[in-house]
C-alpha cells in the first residue's frame, strides 16, 4: 500500500521596521519596497511624522513594512511622540532595516547604534544613495559600518534608482518567521483615505514653504465625502501664529491656492477620482505641546 505525502506550503509573515536619521531615504525606500506611494517624500527633515505601514503580499508571504520618523533629539512634545514611534519600532520588529547613506556621519545618534549592536532582532543595514558615490568610497564605508555594527548585514542600494533591491527583499523574506497573514491580502496599508489626503497637503506645504512654516503646521481632514465620481474634501491647516497664517495664505490667497491646486492634482492621481478640495487655515498656538491635540492628530495613542 503506497501512501502519498501531503505537505503544507510554508507561509511567512512579519514586521519589518525601517529606522534611521533624517534625509537618508527611508520613505523613498519604503515606497520602492511596497510598490505604492505610502509615505510622502521631500528633501526636508521631519517629513515623516507618523509610523506608517506598507504591506506587500505574495501567495506564501506577507511583509508588513513600517516607515518611521527620522531620529532626532526632541525639543517639544510632538517630537517626543515621533520618537516614541521610533523606539517602539526597534522593539516590536521581526527584522530591522537601519537606513543610512553615503554622506551622513556614521557617529550621528550613536546611542541608537549601540542599541542595534545589542539587539537580538536581525538588523539589515541599508547603505542608500550609492549612485552618489564611487566604488572605492563605498567599500571603505562598508567596512566602517561592519566595524560599528558587527551583527548587521549590509546592503548597498539606491532607493531612487531601485538598484540592488532584489537581494534586500530576498533576505527579508528569508528572515521572516512562519506565520499566517496578519492583514487581509488585498490591502497595502493600514491607513485610510483621510490620512493620505492630509499627508499630500502636508507634502505640498513642505515643498512650497521654507524656514519654520512646515514644522509649525498640522493638516486635519475635517470632511471627506465619497460621492459618485468625485471626492469632496475639506481640510484645516493649523498654524501656531497669525503671522504664519498670513505667510501660508499669501498675498491675495495665491500661496494657499498653489498648495491646494498641487494637492488636488496629486489626490486625483492617487485616488483615481476627481477631487473637490477646500482648505481653511486656523491658529492654535500650543498644538505641538497639547496632549489633547496630539492625541486627536494621532501622535499619542492610548
Amino acid at each position: 500500500m503506497s501512501r502519498e505525502m501531503v505537505t503544507d506550503k510554508i507561509h511567512r509573515s512579519g514586521f519589518v521596521n525601517i529606522i534611521g536619521n533624517p534625509n537618508v531615504g527611508k520613505s523613498t525606500l519604503m515606497n520602492a519596497l511596497v510598490g505604492e506611494r505610502v509615505s510622502i517624500v521631500t528633501s526636508k527633515a521631519q517629513t515623516t511624522r507618523h509610523r506608517i505601514m506598507g504591506i506587500v503580499n505574495g501567495d506564501d508571504y506577507q511583509i508588513v513594512y513600517s516607515d518611521t520618523p527620522g531620529i532626532l533629539k526632541p525639543n517639544y512634545k510632538l517630537q517626543e511622540s515621533m520618537m516614541s514611534f521610533v523606539n517602539s519600532a526597534m522593539s516590536d520588529a521581526d527584522v530591522i532595516l537601519y537606513v543610512t547613506d553615503v554622506v551622513e556621519k556614521n557617529t550621528k545618534n550613536i546611542e541608537y547604534l549601540q542599541r542595534l549592536k545589542s539587539t537580538t532582532i536581525p538588523v539589515l543595514l541599508v547603505m542608500n544613495k550609492i549612485d552618489l558615490s564611487n566604488q572605492e568610497d563605498i567599500e571603505k564605508l562598508y567596512q566602517t559600518w561592519k566595524e560599528l555594527i558587527p551583527n548587521a548585514e549590509i546592503f548597498p542600494i539606491s532607493a531612487t534608482e531601485k538598484f540592488n533591491l532584489d537581494p534586500l527583499f530576498n533576505r527579508i523574506l528569508e528572515l521572516l518567521p512562519q506565520n499566517p497573514a496578519w492583514y487581509d491580502k488585498d490591502i497595502f496599508t493600514d491607513r485610510n483615505l483621510r490620512f493620505f489626503a492630509s499627508e499630500i497637503i502636508r507634502e505640498k506645504i513642505l515643498i512650497n514653504y521654507g524656514k519654520e512654516i512646515p514644522y509649525c503646521t498640522e493638516v486635519v481632514i475635517d470632511s471627506f465625502k465619497e460621492l459618485e465620481g468625485i471626492h469632496h474634501i475639506d481640510a484645516i491647516i493649523y498654524v501656531m501664529r497669525d503671522s504664519q497664517k498670513g505667510i501660508l495664505i499669501g498675498k491675495g490667497g495665491l500661496a494657499l491656492k498653489r498648495v491646494g491646486t498641487q494637492a488636488r492634482k496629486d489626490m486625483e492621481s492617487f485616488f483615481e477620482k476627481k477631487v473637490f478640495l477646500q482648505i481653511f487655515v486656523k491658529v492654535n498656538p500650543d498644538w505641538r505641546e497639547d496632549n489633547k491635540k496630539l492625541r486627536q492628530f494621532g501622535y499619542i495613542q492610548d
